[in-house]
């Protein structure tokens, strides 16, 4: 009996440095297709520089945004292993508020979803000024939560 308790120990602390593993090098997988995808999205501009005869600037500031987005994303992973792995909530706010932009650019079609998306964009950037007003120890205050006496 004491010895299953001890198995059973042992593998309370063996079991998330398996998963610990098996999430790091998932992330360094996600990180080289991402920059593969990164340097795809490079020559795609060189050519489009190259070529100049193409007028859908949309198109290629869609593909900017796109960009953009593959950059966050890598830098994100970046961010995890230098942070002990943790993920900031600004850089996921950052990839929405790129996304939705992109969308707005790409798809424009219906003023109504347009709107919808614009209101997103609000939404993120309301919740990334709370998020940097609110301190992060919570013993320290910012200007905004010191008492008033």
């Amino acid at each position: 009996m004491k010895n299953l308790k001890s198995l059973y120990t042992k593998s309370l602390y063996v079991f998330p440095y398996l998963l610990q593993v098996v999430l790091n090098v998932s992330l360094i997988i996600l990180a080289i297709v991402l920059s593969i995808l990164l340097v795809k999205e490079l020559i795609l501009f060189g050519t489009i520089l190259l070529e100049g005869d193409t007028t859908d600037y949309q198109l290629f500031l869609a593909n900017v945004l796109l960009f953009f987005l593959y950059f966050e994303f890598v830098a994100m992973i970046v961010k995890y292993f230098k942070e002990n792995y943790h993920f900031p909530l600004r850089y996921f706010l950052y990839i929405g508020i790129t996304a939705m932009i992109r969308l707005i650019i790409v798809e424009h079609d219906n003023a109504l979803d347009t709107l919808f998306y614009a209101l997103v964009i609000l939404i993120l950037i309301i919740g990334y000024f709370i998020m940097n007003l609110t301190p992060r120890e919570r013993p320290e205050s910012k200007w905004f939560f010191q008492n008033k006496r």
